[in-house]
C-alpha cells in the first residue's frame, strides 16, 4: 500500500494547515485538497485526477459542475440574486409550481440546507398536531426513527441516538422519541400507545448508518400506520431524493412511473416530503418541504421564514437541476449502472474477504468491512481508494459509502471496481 509522502503531497499540505489552523475542527475530511471537477472527477492542486464516489453526500447527483446548471446559475446572477420575502420575485412562483406538479404536492415551502428543511417539516407536523389533530398545547410528539441521520441542529440532534452527536449539547429538546427502524411492530406499538404523536420521521434509506436498505413494504407500512393512526408520514428524501435510488424518490418503492410522471401512489405517498442535496444539483444551499394545503397552510404569514429560503438564484437553479435530472434519464441511469456496479461489489467479495456485506439501491450503496466500528480498517482503504484515483469515506467506522455522480457509465463503473479490487488486496 502506498505510505510516502511526495513532493506533489507538500502543496496540498499547505491548504490543510490552514484549515486546522484558522477553521474549526468539525470535521475528520480525507487528506486530499480538491480543485476542480467535471462529471464524475475531481481534480486536486496536484492535478491528479480521482473518482468522486461520495458525491458530496450526494449532493452532485448530476455531476461536478453540470455546464446546464452553472448557466443557469450564471444568467440569474446577472439579473437578480435576492430580494428576501419581503418582495415577491418572478422565480419563486415558477419554481413552487413546477416541484408541486414534479412531485404532486399542492404547495412548496423552499429553505436553504437540508437541516433547515428538517426543522421546518418538524415545526409543520407540531402545527398540524396541534391545529388539525387536536392535540393538547405543547403535547406534541415526534417519532423518529433510531439510527437516523437528520442534520446537526439541536433540535434535530435531540432524536439521534449517535453519542457523538449529543455529547455536550444538551439538554435537549422534549416532544421527541423514537423506534427502531425497519420495525413496523415497533412503530404501531408506539403509534398505538401515544395519542399524542403527531408524526413520524424517516429515511426511506439510511445513508449515514451505512446504507441501510429496509425490507421491501416497510415504508408502504410506515405510510399505512400512519393513516392508521392520524399520524403524518415525513419522508426525508435529502440525501436519497433525485434520482439517487434509481427512482426520483426513494419513497416511490417499487411504482413503476418514469421521473417526469412521479405522482406517487396514495398507498406509499408521504403526507410531508423534504428534499435538498441535489436539488441544486451541489451548486449552492437549496432545500424544500412538500406538502399539501391542509398541512402547509397550517403557517401562518411571521410564522416561519428565512431571508435566503426561496430567493431568485436557488429557484433558477433548482428548476434547472431537476430538468436535468428528468431529460438525461439519471434516475433510469442509476438504477442500471447500481445494478452493474453492487454485481460487481459483490464479486470482488467473493475474492476479497474484507468485504463481508454489500447493500445498497441505485447508486447509494456501502460495503461493510471486516472490522470493529473502532478499527482505523475503512478509513486506511479509504486512503489507498486515494492514492489510486477514487475517493470515498467510512461512516460508522466499517462502512465505506459509494456514491459516485448519476451520470457515471458502464466503462467508469468498471475502471471503479478495479481501483476498489486493487486497493482492498493491498490488505490482504
Amino acid at each position: 500500500m502506498s505510505t510516502s509522502i511526495t513532493l506533489e503531497s507538500l502543496k496540498a499540505q499547505t491548504f490543510i494547515d490552514k484549515e486546522s489552523k484558522y477553521g474549526a475542527h468539525n470535521y475528520h475530511p480525507l487528506p486530499v485538497v480538491i480543485e476542480r471537477g467535471e462529471g464524475v472527477f475531481v481534480w486536486d492542486v496536484d492535478g491528479k485526477r480521482y473518482f468522486d464516489f461520495l458525491s458530496a453526500y450526494s449532493a452532485v447527483n448530476q455531476g461536478h459542475c453540470h455546464p446546464r446548471i452553472i448557466n443557469a446559475l450564471k444568467t440569474q446572477a446577472e439579473k437578480l440574486t435576492l430580494t428576501s420575502r419581503a418582495f415577491h420575485n418572478d422565480k419563486l412562483g415558477e419554481a413552487e409550481e413546477f416541484m408541486a406538479k414534479l412531485f404532486g404536492f399542492d404547495k412548496v415551502l423552499m429553505m436553504n440546507t437540508g437541516v433547515e428543511a428538517v426543522e421546518t417539516a418538524m415545526k409543520l407536523v407540531r402545527k398540524w398536531g396541534y391545529k388539525v389533530k387536536g392535540i393538547e398545547k405543547d403535547k406534541a410528539v415526534i417519532l423518529f426513527a433510531k439510527n437516523n441521520f437528520h442534520g446537526r441542529t439541536l433540535s434535530v440532534v435531540s432524536a439521534s441516538n449517535d453519542p457523538s452527536a449529543k455529547m455536550g449539547f444538551g439538554p435537549f429538546m422534549p416532544g421527541i422519541d423514537a423506534v427502531p427502524y425497519n420495525d413496523l411492530n415497533a412503530l404501531e406499538k408506539a403509534l398505538e400507545s401515544d395519542p399524542n404523536i403527531a408524526g413520524f420521521i424517516v429515511e426511506p434509506i439510511q445513508g449515514e448508518a451505512g446504507v441501510v436498505v429496509p425490507d421491501e413494504g416497510y415504508l408502504a407500512g410506515v405510510a399505512a400506520l400512519c393513516r392508521k393512526y392520524n399520524v403524518l408520514f415525513v419522508a426525508d428524501e435529502i440525501q436519497t431524493g433525485i434520482a439517487r435510488t434509481g427512482k426520483l424518490l426513494a419513497s416511490c418503492g417499487n411504482c413503476n412511473n418514469t421521473a417526469d410522471e412521479c405522482d406517487m401512489s396514495t398507498e406509499l405517498k408521504p403526507d410531508i416530503l423534504i428534499l435538498g442535496k441535489a436539488l441544486s444539483g451541489g451548486v449552492m444551499p437549496v432545500s424544500a418541504v412538500l406538502a399539501n394545503d391542509v398541512i402547509m397552510l397550517t403557517i401562518q404569514p411571521g410564522e416561519h421564514g428565512s431571508t435566503f429560503g426561496g430567493n431568485p438564484l436557488a429557484c433558477a437553479v433548482a428548476i434547472e437541476a431537476l430538468k436535468v435530472v428528468i431529460e438525461e434519464n439519471l434516475a433510469e441511469n442509476a438504477e442500471n449502472m447500481g445494478i452493474i456496479f453492487r454485481a460487481g461489489l459483490e464479486e470482488i467479495a467473493e475474492r476479497n474477504r474484507l468485504i463481508t456485506l454489500v447493500r445498497g439501491k441505485g447508486l447509494l450503496n456501502a460495503i461493510v468491512i471486516a472490522s470493529d466500528e473502532d478499527s482505523d480498517l475503512a478509513w486506511n482503504i479509504c486512503m489507498e481508494f486515494r492514492d489510486n484515483g477514487l475517493l470515498a469515506k467510512p461512516t460508522h467506522g466499517n462502512k465505506i459509502r459509494l456514491a459516485p455522480p448519476l451520470v457515471i457509465n458502464r466503462e467508469q463503473i468498471q475502471e471503479a471496481l478495479s481501483i476498489i479490487e486493487k486497493s482492498l488486496d493491498a490488505f490482504v
